[in-house]
């Protein structure tokens, strides 16, 4: 395949092209050229409003349902829609059935994600079956092309257990999630604990579980060594905490969802349960310090949080009702709302390495990883041009900044 792409800026601080407009032709899956005006008749040409490109874009926390829920999303829908979101590298969670905790699970899901634009990269169970008690083979694993291992939304509670796996992780070099929870305190709230859920009366989940969680790691993580990384922290306290773990020389790493800096928990209170999500939204102070830490660097990456739950789990009163919020298709545009778009696309991109997934440079004779976008205008997010299977979405009705157009990548195009 030869794609000609006419007029595009480049958005790539580690290029020579950074900032610049020009035609780029690209053959298969590498970039050709880049200059001022290119011509090829045996190309498809690209021509398309204040087009912009930048390295793929990369999500570190997707959940979709197939194996076991396709009735959610299925890999290959879920992948399509991920490469018409901008995103060309996802890290898909193990909350599948079976769990992704084997090799020939792994296997299964990289086999059935082949040939689309988008690359799946699976996370794999760190206990079997997610139990929290017997290590799960990360080396056979990896091996079969996991890049992390954490059972899914399920806190490690035996602090051991940690301290066994931090420790074996090291001979396989491998990284380590923890999901920042502390079951016995949480003792199943639904909400975040404050003013909300005492005006409400829904039961809440205080902010110190998951800050409690996260010292514990912390200081596991100082005496094992090893790689650590703590997904959807939503808490003033939890960035205070890295912060200083980072301070320590520590090698951890963290990642906020969407909804997290875009929500607080002022948003449950007319009982939508479009806004349950786990961890819960939580203050607005909160909220601020999500943003900050984002800016400071001490938060190192952004996931859409993208967990599809088909419509009979979702549409129920709100304390019955699955947790979860689809993001994808929202994303972008969410974030243009929050952030100029230099550090949008530094929040989208770098988190890669975290995972040792490369990030291509936009220079001739490199591989073509490219996510295409115009950063002005702005759309209103609607149910119906939802392109997900599920449509639990936290964000319609809500106004996206920018537009996607979609993506290259695998030799692949996808449009919008």
């Amino acid at each position: 395949m030869k794609i000609l792409l006419k007029n595009a800026i480049v958005n790539d601080p580690n290029s020579n092209f950074h900032l610049k407009k020009y035609d780029i032709l690209i053959s298969e899956d590498k970039i050709v050229e880049l200059k001022h005006k290119i011509e090829d008749e045996s190309a498809k040409v690209i021509n398309l409003k204040n087009l912009n490109i930048s390295p793929g874009w990369f999500d570190s926390g997707v959940s979709f349902g197939e194996p076991g829920y396709e009735e959610r999303e299925t890999i290959s829908n879920g992948l399509e829609v991920a490469a018409k979101s901008g995103f060309t590298k996802i890290l898909l969670s193990p909350n599948t059935n079976p769990l992704t905790d084997n090799h020939s699970n792994v296997s299964h899901l990289i086999k059935k994600s082949q040939d689309k634009t988008t690359s799946l990269y699976p996370i794999g169970c760190l206990s079997v079956n997610s139990k929290g008690q017997q290590m799960s083979q990360l080396y056979d694993m990896k091996e079969a092309g996991a890049v992390a291992f954490g059972d899914f939304k399920k806190p490690i509670e035996n602090a051991n257990f940690l301290k066994i796996a931090l420790e074996y992780s090291q001979s396989v070099n491998a990284l380590i999630l923890s999901y920042p929870s502390n079951d016995k305190i949480d003792n199943y709230g639904i909400i975040n604990e404050g003013i909300v859920s005492a005006k409400t009366g829904m039961k809440g989940m205080p902010y110190i579980s998951e800050s409690i969680q996260i010292s514990r790691d912390i200081q596991i993580l100082e005496y094992t060594g090893g790689k650590l990384h703590i997904p959807f922290i939503s808490s003033r306290r939890s960035v205070d905490l890295i912060r200083t773990a980072k301070k320590n020389k520590l090698d951890i790493t963290c990642s906020v969802g969407l909804p997290h800096l875009f929500f607080s928990e002022d948003n449950v209170k007319d009982f939508d349960s479009n806004f349950k999500i786990f961890p819960p939204l939580r203050s607005q102070d909160d909220r601020i310090a999500l943003k900050e830490g984002l800016l400071e660097g001490v938060i190192d990456m952004i996931s859409s949080m993208h967990e599809p739950v088909n419509n009979e789990k979702k549409q129920l009163e709100f304390d019955l009702a699955l947790p979860g919020t689809i993001g994808l298709e929202a994303c972008f545009g969410i974030l243009m709302n929050l952030f100029p778009l230099d550090k949008v696309l530094d929040f989208l991109i770098s988190g890669a390495k975290r995972f040792n997934i490369k990030t291509n440079a936009i220079e001739p004779g490199s591989y073509a990883d490219i996510t295409l976008f115009d950063p002005e205008g702005h759309s209103i997010l609607k149910f119906d041009n939802i392109s997900s299977t599920s449509k639990n979405c936290a964000f319609i009705n809500q106004e996206l900044m920018g537009r996607v157009y979609g993506s290259f990548n695998n030799g692949m195009l996808t449009l919008v």
